[in-house]
């Protein structure tokens, strides 16, 4: 699977399985095993999903080795002790550290939060260090480059603009909701798009992304639109499709 480099010379695959709204009972778990079995080696989860502990015991049950697969967690802005909020996050996945860890969204001091995380990345508790759902101005606002920032980002609502600025910045963007909940697939320039391509919508809609330059993790639980949603790496779409889905937003 292709893949970005970050700063610390480990590589996020540019497509993961995200587990957001997944619960912590069984289905968390099943998702993640049944992702790894098909391939995806990109796990995206935060504190706030409250799942963690499915994601660790998924990627424990299935078989593949901790290190071949790439775990992000995000830290909620309204706990002042980053480091404790970390540990936390690693006692429920079962692992002594975390491929990324992303400040969910910016609230409060988040520079202060900056720090913290560079301290965590110093620690070895986190490989990699970003953020989630900033813009220029917070970006502005840090005192380094994060490696990633996580932003909603569709074929039916993005901004082209904070992508180019994090291109230009040496950050991988990363395409959270990239089906809109499954309301991105109903659009009509998406059918239409893919009934001429010969593909699903939702494949398009990943792919369009993908296209862009960014990291994307879809979030399903059902095996088959995981195994659907990894399905994008063997076609592209042309300038024609690009052009109409970027007019989309």
């Amino acid at each position: 699977m292709e893949a970005y480099e970050l700063p610390s010379g480990a590589r996020i695959p540019t497509l993961g399985l995200g587990v957001w709204q997944m619960e912590d009972d069984g289905e968390t778990e099943q998702a993640v095993r049944w992702a790894l079995e098909l391939g995806y080696r990109h796990i995206d989860t935060a504190a706030m999903y409250r799942n963690e502990r499915g994601v660790g015991e998924g990627i424990r049950a299935s078989g593949v080795a901790r290190e071949d697969v790439f775990v992000t967690t995000k830290l909620i802005p309204a706990r002042e002790d980053p480091a404790g909020a970390l540990r936390e996050s690693l006692d429920r996945l079962g692992f002594d550290y975390v491929d990324l860890y992303l400040i969910h969204w910016p609230r409060g001091d988040y520079v202060a939060q900056w720090r913290a995380l560079e301290e965590l990345r110093a620690a070895g508790l986190a490989r990699d260090i970003g953020v989630s759902n900033f813009g220029r101005r917070e970006l502005d606002a840090l005192p380094t480059v994060p490696a990633v920032n996580q932003c909603h980002f569709s074929a039916v609502r993005h901004d082209l603009r904070l992508l180019e600025l994090c291109r230009e910045r040496g950050i991988v963007f990363e395409a959270y909701s990239p089906l809109e909940q499954g309301v991105g697939p109903r659009n009509k320039t998406v059918v239409q798009v893919a009934e001429r391509v010969g593909r699903t919508p939702g494949q398009v809609l990943i792919r369009w992304a993908i296209q862009h330059g960014t990291v994307v993790i879809p979030k399903s639980s059902r095996r088959e639109r995981i195994e659907e949603n990894a399905r994008v790496f063997d076609f592209e779409l042309d300038a024609e499709a690009m052009d109409a889905l970027d007019a989309l937003d």
